[in-house]
């Protein structure tokens, strides 16, 4: 970088990038103005402020109506939202400096992780820190728990591997295969073998919407030659689960999703076929660890280690056997 050319960017404020952001977001400058509390005057000056520092035009008006950004709009976008990020990162850092037991611990979770794992793991958790109060957010996507760790409204998430782009590092937890489940009363359940995935693809089949694992094994049973058809969708595992023992369809979920106390249905494992999620804890890899934080993940990684060893002897699971 040329010495005239640094003083320029150095003159870049947080404020400016943030601008940049929700002129993309709205595409014009009155729509920015009402999302940051501005007047127009306001956002032109500091999209024009911008422009000046980096000696090129971000935005362009488009066809018909309103803004877009430029190619290189674009491009500084993305490196506004990493320093964006870190500012919220940081600020994050100094609010739990100010008092380690006073501040709560923000988890994100899934429900899955909700009900067979974090009670356990709170548990844990208050006895190294009991004056640290929990405070989780469920989410029925794991990519809105990523958005909440890189957007520092989160200290921890729970999250399925391999992570999204993004300032990320997890601790792998369990190794949790997918599951077909079956009314217990069905033929199906007294099969010697699962189904494989083309027939299963032929079933009536209960699913979720959300869930990125369970898109995967949906293309994957496109791959094997089946179409599946989806009598009914729910991301209320509890709801999918009870849906199969009326006998409206089969289903394919998590392993760890699946209540095995419930009589009613029996679970298949599809590890023959489909390769198993694996859950882990993530944090935005440039916050300071604090001791809570240290802490609510070595209690995961306890409880997540007794479920493995649990999962692999209960009995309820029905293990893939070669025909």
């Amino acid at each position: 970088m040329t010495g005239g050319g640094e003083p320029r960017w150095l003159g870049i404020e947080p404020r400016h990038l943030a601008t940049l952001r929700a002129v993309a977001e709205a595409g014009s400058f009155r729509g920015a103005a009402a999302e940051l509390g501005y007047v127009p005057s306001a956002v032109s000056a500091h999209v024009g402020a911008l422009e000046r520092a980096v000696g090129r035009d971000l935005v362009r008006r488009r066809r018909g109506a309103g803004i877009e950004l430029t190619d290189a709009g674009r491009v500084l976008l993305e490196h506004a939202e990493a320093i964006l990020g870190r500012l919220r990162a940081a600020q994050a850092d100094m609010t739990a400096l100010d008092d380690a037991h006073a501040a709560p611990l923000r988890v994100g979770i899934t429900q899955s992780v909700g009900i067979r794992a974090l009670p356990d793991i709170v548990r844990r958790f208050g006895q190294v820190w009991p004056d640290v109060r929990i405070a989780p957010r469920e989410s029925e996507t794991d990519l809105d728990l990523y958005g909440g760790i890189e957007q520092a409204e989160l200290d921890l998430t729970f999250v399925e591997l391999p992570a999204p782009p993004g300032p990320y590092e997890t601790l792998p937890l369990l190794v949790d295969p997918y599951v077909l489940i079956v009314r217990s009363d069905s033929p199906l359940a007294h099969r010697p073998h699962c189904p494989t995935l083309v027939e299963i693809g032929a079933l009536e089949l209960i699913g979720h919407t959300q869930c990125r694992g369970l898109r995967r094994v949906e293309e994957q049973i496109r791959t094997a030659g089946a179409e599946p058809h989806f009598a009914f969708r729910s991301d209320v595992n509890a709801t999918v689960q009870a849906l199969v023992a009326a006998g409206v369809g089969v289903a394919v979920m998590p392993g760890l999703g699946f209540d095995p106390g419930d009589g009613r249905t029996v679970a298949f494992d599809l590890s023959r076929d489909v390769p198993p999620r694996t859950l882990a804890l993530a944090w935005h890899r440039d916050r300071h660890v604090t001791g809570p934080m240290r802490a609510f993940t070595e209690a995961a990684a306890a409880v997540f280690a007794e479920l493995a060893e649990r999962s692999g002897a209960d009995r309820r699971l029905r293990a893939v056997r070669e025909a």
